[in-house]
């Protein structure tokens, strides 16, 4: 009994030790489904960090299904994929993560045994049409990597992926009637009019190509495929539901609907014949090009030029070991390294890579270009991203960030009104949000000293941005020095955003020796204080005869003059002056008085009545971490004398508004931001104001971390007597030496070394 009792003594801490340990093999600490459930619109597919090809589910896309039944709002769908919805109706090849708009679900796959179906069924009756109900005990969501079993027809389905490449493979009952559907007309964010044309070709009895001409949220974007079977198919056909079905005019003499070599139509779904055995793989090789069927080809053949499936998900994988290996956490809970992996995947995703493997895309003018010298990518959130992704960027994947930037500048170059993009996906620029954010991630990588592209030549284009009357009411905000109340319904949130975006622009003159556009956009910088009335404490709409508007609640966010937020936390958005803005609102007790509230008040109902995508579970307070307006408010405790609260709200919020299940993430994830958010938090810095070198400091809620750095430097970073109750900072040491101030720099982070947190369970104060 003793020796029982000493050996179990000695295993238990051995596997506590074990179980945080570094360990080479990452991928078994991400967790796909986190945040495919409710608010997080992320999806669970297969695809490599930054890649093109996003191969996954869709539980359902459309606003209203095929009988009309409402679906919910737009948004519900905006990754394809619901983790309380009991089917799937096929895999697609394109897909945003996190976002809270929908488009893309290009080209959806559908494996089918039985008598054939080309309509996709609905929810409530999948056996009337090609859907399939599944189960989660028989789905399997990795990086790279994604299986389940289509129960109705007993097909296992697996999916992995290169750059470019979607592989399927799928295990098929024996059968003389199973089926491959290839669906043109299914698409996120789907109404009748988003196709405007798709074309196929039956190059043989192995291959198709063709492409998608889609309207949407991109206005007009162009995707071309590549299909290759593993197997020949014996016969194969399509139904244009734009048309009648009897063919009609000069192709009339011809039935096009069966083994006819080219289909063209706005409607049309294709569907490949097979004759399977018992336990028989199918597999498909589908590439995807912004230019031409030519391109597919060549990316198939240069990424998957054979049909090994476990090759390409063993690739897939270790592309995402290599990706998550540059920072090792260990944590306290297997849960919070799961948390903590996953939101590295989750800022891994994108942007994401728009060129064909010889540097060939389709630029913003809708013309073909090449990218020399850089990788072209796409899906720029940067409403969202300039906070606290690129700048994580800017310390784990500079290249791909200066990259990017390079991007931003081919898309200002194509531009008819010379412009950075706002929020731009394939070859368009959809205006998404407000500011001009691009100046910020270009700002924060030249000042970081990460400027791998012409940094005189960025901060013009970042001038011409900023100067650009046509743009939300920027006419008038460099006329009066704010946005006017009549000009936009979000006047309040606009000017506060293009005076942080005009300071990053000062910031880059400055270190370029650029004085006069520096002195130009630093008295710029300044016009938040235009919208703020003194009399009550807050920002307020102001009206274009100089007065403030009368009719006014700070609590509400519908027509107020602010975008994802209302008056009590949007008036916190000075990250660029919060000495200042504490000031304004009367100084660092009253401040924090105000803070205090944002966490602890009870929003009335109406709050949650204004918008379709605020829960109750998604909030802290008045506090709405799912809306990036507020991210970095946390932080703001430090300008006021009261680090300690910052500490303490910090790992609340890491606690509560992140968990290892589906629906653990309080909000759109937003392309990475509110995963990037969870990263700087949990290490213990954040960048309050991203084109300056300083990181605040918070609380790190892992016991260490190693980043291992792009120019060959490692830091290491501790957090002693860490614990859930130990959450306030004692002090800070870098390499060694006392830290005496609240913040870290870029340099002390990018030269390496050691940064050790000393936590307790009293506040520092």
């Amino acid at each position: 009994m003793k020796r029982s009792l000493i050996l179990c003594l000695f295993i238990v801490p051995a596997l506590c030790i074990a179980q945080n340990q570094p360990d080479g093999n990452l991928v078994q600490f991400v967790n796909p489904l986190i945040g495919t459930h409710k608010m997080g619109h992320t999806y669970p597919g297969a695809t490599v960090p930054f890649g093109m090809v996003q191969l996954s589910p869709e539980t359902d896309t459309l606003l209203y299904d095929h009988q009309g039944k409402y679906n919910g709002p737009v948004y519900k769908y905006c990754a394809g994929y619901q983790y309380d919805d009991p089917t799937i109706v096929g895999f697609s090849h394109t897909h945003f993560s996190g976002t809270g708009h929908s488009d893309l679900g290009d080209f959806l796959i559908m494996p089918t045994e039985g008598a054939l179906q080309l309509n996709p069924g609905t929810e409530a009756h999948p056996e009337k049409g090609y859907r399939s109900v599944f189960s989660h005990q028989n789905e399997v969501a990795e990086p790279g990597y994604y299986k389940v079993l289509l129960d109705d027809h007993q097909i296992t389905a697996e999916l992995t992926a290169s750059n470019r490449v979607g592989f399927h493979q799928y295990t098929f009952p024996a059968s003389d009637r199973s089926h491959i559907i290839l669906d043109l007309i299914s698409g996120i964010y789907n109404y009748e009019d988003k196709n405007v044309w798709t074309f196929v070709r039956v190059e043989n009895d192995t291959l198709i190509t063709g492409y998608r001409q889609t309207t949407g949220w991109a206005r007009t974007r162009t995707v071309y495929f590549a299909m290759s079977f593993s197997k020949p198919f014996y016969q194969y056909g399509n139904m244009d539901y734009s048309k009648p079905q009897v063919y009609k005019g000069f192709w009339g003499k011809f039935d096009q609907r069966k083994n006819f070599p080219e289909t063209a139509g706005r409607q049309i779904r294709m569907y490949f014949d097979f004759k399977t055995t018992a336990g028989e793989k199918v597999k498909i090789k589908f590439a995807l090009s912004p230019v031409s069927t030519e391109g597919a080809l060549q990316n198939m053949k240069a990424e998957v030029p054979h049909w090994d499936f476990e090759r390409v998900k063993k690739e897939a994988q270790s592309l995402w070991n290599q990706a998550l290996s540059k920072v090792t956490v260990n944590t306290e809970k297997r849960d919070d390294k799961i948390n903590f992996y996953t939101a590295m995947y989750h800022t891994f995703l994108g942007p994401t890579t728009y060129m064909d493997v010889n540097g060939s895309y389709r630029g913003l003018d809708q013309l073909n270009h090449t990218a020399a010298d850089f990788t072209n990518y796409t899906t720029f959130s940067l409403w969202d991203t300039y906070r606290a992704l690129h700048p994580l960027f800017n310390i784990l994947q500079p290249k791909r960030n200066a990259d990017m930037v390079k991007s931003m500048l081919a898309h200002y170059e194509q531009s008819v009104h010379p412009m950075l993009p706002v929020w731009s996906h394939h070859a368009n620029e959809n205006w998404c949000m407000i500011g001009y954010h691009s100046v910020s991630v270009i700002a924060d990588a030249a000042i970081k000293g990460n400027a791998g592209f012409d940094a005189q030549k960025a901060l013009d284009a970042c001038v011409t941005t900023a100067r650009q009357k046509f743009y939300g009411g920027l006419d008038s905000y460099m006329a009066m020095g704010y946005v006017p109340d009549e000009k936009n319904a979000s006047s309040v949130s606009m000017t506060l955003e293009y005076a942080y975006d005009d300071w990053c622009i000062a910031q880059l003159a400055k270190k370029l020796g650029r004085q006069e556009i520096h002195d130009e956009f630093m008295k710029r910088s300044a016009n938040w204080k235009n919208v703020f009335d003194a009399s009550i404490g807050y920002t307020r709409p102001r009206l274009a005869n100089g007065s403030f508007r009368k009719e006014f609640d700070v609590l509400s966010t519908h027509g107020q003059g602010f975008i994802e937020g209302n008056a009590w936390n949007y008036s916190l958005y000075v990250p660029h002056d919060p000495d200042a803005m504490i000031r304004l609102m009367g100084g660092p007790k009253r401040f924090v008085t105000h803070l205090d509230s944002l966490f602890t008040m009870y929003l009335p109902d109406k709050f949650f009545a204004e918008t379709e995508d605020i829960t109750r579970e998604g909030i802290i307070g008045n506090y709405v971490h799912g809306n990036e307006p507020a991210h970095h408010v946390a932080y703001l405790y430090n300008w006021a004398g009261q680090p300690w609260k910052t500490q303490e709200r910090v790992r609340m919020i890491l606690k509560k508004q992140y968990q290892a299940s589906p629906d653990g993430l309080g909000g759109n994830d937003d392309c990475g931001q509110m995963s990037a958010w969870y990263i700087f938090s949990s290490l213990g810095f954040y960048p309050v104001a991203p084109g300056s070198d300083q990181y605040a400091i918070g609380s790190p809620a892992v016991q260490n971390a190693t980043l291992k750095l792009e120019n060959g430097n490692t830091l290491t970073i501790e957090a002693r007597n860490q614990g859930d109750k130990n959450v306030y900072v004692q002090k800070v040491e870098v390499n060694g030496v006392v830290l005496k101030r609240l913040y870290l720099t870029h340099a002390e982070i990018m030269d390496g070394g050691k940064i050790t947190f000393y936590m307790g369970a009293k506040p520092k104060k």
